[in-house]
């Protein structure tokens, strides 16, 4: 681990003694020493290289990740400027922020902040430097962070533990496209349990779609019938014989985007514990909002209202999941790692363990994606299984394609793609389904 890794780092207990859920709401929980390799190119655990390839800066003009940077993370300071009656403070703030971007000059974390110790080591070497010089990843995370700041969800007074995206998750969630969605579940609910499975494994995967963060820059996605039907790489068989029924199986759900994509989510989990594919889920969720529309545990708690709210098959399925939560069979947990700029593998000791105990980890999502395989210039078929050997266990990625990392792709698949004249790796339009067992 670097020395600059090392410095931000510790084990939540040896901080004090409050649990991980108050850490994360005073701005984020020291972190447990992550294991694994570093950034600079050595062999994590498993023995999978994390260097080999270029980390995605965002300094190409007319690149994916500089107008991330540029353009989607300004209006989107504007957007939450907008919808709540923020105070002096808070403009000033968010105005402060925007100049920053504009005059491209990461600026620190004020000292007083309850994590500027942990960010002051991971970001010492970005600090005033260009945003665009910085990993993407990390600059994303970055922003992200001075963001909830700027609106003071980690501060002192009434504007603490506020979720600034909150007004767009809930548009969502009580907008007819879920209405629609939520009623679509009544013509499966005589299907063989084969072929429900099969259909609530894609809903949840092209549910990543749902993403309120890619929309403010890219519009809506794409209606159904003009979305690509075929995966450009599908391992759902695997995934399946990595679950089957009857086993005492835990599954872990490692989520991305609370509304549109959490309850096909929660749909799909409920279908693995009812058919006995899994005894148990744990379902992972944001401690702190992050990337606009990423879920936490209020998140999950509105999709289940909205889910037993309704008629038919969803207010059933939404039932169960209610009793579950209940049961001990569906749990909600978070940590501190999942809002931090890091990829898994540097994830903390405490939760590699959860998730080696795990028959199998799904992980939802570009962002996941990114963290998973190392969010650099891989070359497109460089194989899944090599990047993600240093993951604790059997993991399966279920994505949609909105950023330019993407790996373990057949020859001809690449090629075929690359010969659309698409952006087929940032439009959304493509996804998903790759296992290493």
């Amino acid at each position: 681990m670097s020395d600059r890794r090392a410095k931000g780092l510790g084990t939540m207990t040896e901080k004090n003694s409050r649990t991980p859920g108050e850490e994360a709401a005073r701005g984020g929980a020291p972190l447990a020493a992550p294991v694994g390799g570093a950034p600079d190119g050595r062999a994590p655990v498993g023995g999978a290289p994390v260097g080999g390839a270029p980390v995605v800066l965002s300094d190409a003009p007319g690149s994916f990740p500089r107008g991330v940077l540029a353009e989607r993370h300004p209006a989107l300071i504007r957007q939450v400027r907008d919808a709540f009656p923020y105070g002096r403070r808070q403009h000033e703030a968010l105005d402060a922020l925007l100049d920053e971007i504009a005059d491209d000059v990461v600026g620190p974390l004020d000292p007083t902040d309850p994590d500027h110790e942990h960010w002051a080591a991971w970001g010492e070497e970005y600090f005033g430097g260009s945003w665009y010089a910085a990993p993407f990843l990390w600059a994303e995370n970055y922003f992200y962070r001075r963001l909830l700041d700027a609106v003071g969800y980690f501060g002192p007074g009434p504007w603490r533990g506020v979720d600034p995206f909150a007004p767009f998750k809930r548009a969502e969630l009580r907008g007819e496209a879920v209405e629609e969605e939520l009623r679509s579940l009544d013509a499966l609910a005589d299907a063989p349990a084969d072929q429900r499975g099969t259909a609530l494994l894609g809903a949840s995967l092209w549910g990543n779609r749902a993403d309120l963060g890619f929309r403010i820059s890219a519009g809506e996605p794409a209606a159904d019938d003009a979305v690509a039907s075929a995966l450009v790489a599908d391992d759902s068989a695997v995934l399946w014989r990595l679950l089957p029924a009857g086993a005492p199986a835990t599954v872990a759900v490692v989520a991305d985007n609370a509304g549109r994509e959490l309850i096909p989510d929660l749909v799909l989990v409920d279908h693995l514990l009812e058919h006995g594919r899994a005894e148990r889920v744990v379902l992972y969720v944001k401690p702190s909002p992050y990337f606009v529309s990423d879920a936490m545990t209020a998140d999950v708690v509105d999709c289940l209202r909205r889910l037993v709210e309704a008629p038919g098959e969803a207010g059933l399925t939404g039932g169960r999941l209610w009793k579950a939560m209940a049961a001990g069979e569906l749990e909600v947990r978070t940590h501190p790692f999942f809002c931090a700029p890091f990829g898994y593998e540097e994830m903390p000791e405490d939760l590699r363990q959860e998730f080696a105990g795990a028959a199998l980890t799904i992980l939802k999502g570009d962002l996941n994606y990114r963290r998973l395989v190392g969010d650099r210039r891989w070359e497109a078929t460089v194989p899944f299984a090599g990047l993600t050997a240093h993951f604790p266990g059997a993991v399966a990625a279920l994505r949609t394609l909105k950023s330019d990392v993407v790996v373990g792709l057949e020859q001809d698949m690449l090629d075929a793609l690359e010969a659309s004249g698409t952006a087929w790796r940032t439009s959304g339009t493509h996804a998903l389904v790759q296992v290493r067992p």
